[in-house]
């Protein structure tokens, strides 16, 4: 990885390009993000450096969190996340991330947790098939369906898709184009789609597999 930043999805809207063709774009508010701390192989075993980005209240951190500030000098952050880059010798502690940092036409990752969608059905959940809705199978017709045999195995299998827990787990969206970038407004827009809702904090870093 050669950069990444930290930022926060605005929402999805459309850019027309040269030829008059519609993208769908996704507009991310990417820092500026100030880099809180640096991580040395002789120190931390590896080489990273750790990003704040958002303003935030001191009264809304920990004891522990504003030392960890104060220790740095930098001002304090709500949210964290660490970068492991090729090259951390040229960024320092208090150094400025801005979204400028990616250019038009690169590939990126952008990394986000799901909207939740709490408790629900295997309908939902796993894009199964609901009964027919004729012929005696109701009243219900949303159900998982057969369990297992009867008297072999006697038991359900691992991993049966059942109703449960959906959405709300961290997903990554791979090689999205960078559209346009507005470094006055630290605006990035990327084509496609990316995970969560809007105002949910989002990590954008080249592409790994570009």
């Amino acid at each position: 990885m050669k950069k990444g930043i930290i930022g926060k999805k605005i929402g999805m809207t459309q850019i027309f390009d040269e030829k008059g063709n519609v993208i769908p774009v996704t507009v991310i508010e990417a820092g500026p993000c100030v880099v809180a701390q640096k991580k040395t192989a002789e120190n931390d075993g590896y080489d990273a450096v750790q990003l704040g980005f958002m303003d935030v209240k001191e009264k809304h951190l920990t004891k522990a969190e504003k030392g960890h500030f104060t220790k740095a000098g930098v001002q304090i952050k709500k949210h964290l996340k660490e970068f492991r880059l090729d090259d951390c010798s040229a960024i320092n502690v208090g150094d400025v991330i801005t979204a400028d940092t990616f250019a038009a036409g690169e590939k990126v990752d952008v990394t986000g947790m799901t909207k939740g969608r709490g408790f629900t059905g295997c309908v939902k959940r796993w894009n199964n098939h609901i009964l027919r809705m004729t012929h005696g199978t109701g009243p219900i017709h949303r159900q998982p369906g057969s369990m297992g045999s009867i008297s072999d195995p006697s038991r359900i299998f691992k991993n049966k898709k059942m109703p449960g827990q959906y959405g709300n787990e961290q997903v990554t969206v791979l090689n999205l184009k960078v559209v346009k970038i507005d470094s006055e407004r630290n605006l990035i827009a990327v084509k496609g789609a990316i995970p969560g809702a809007k105002d949910g904090i989002v990590f954008v870093r080249d592409s790994i597999k570009a």
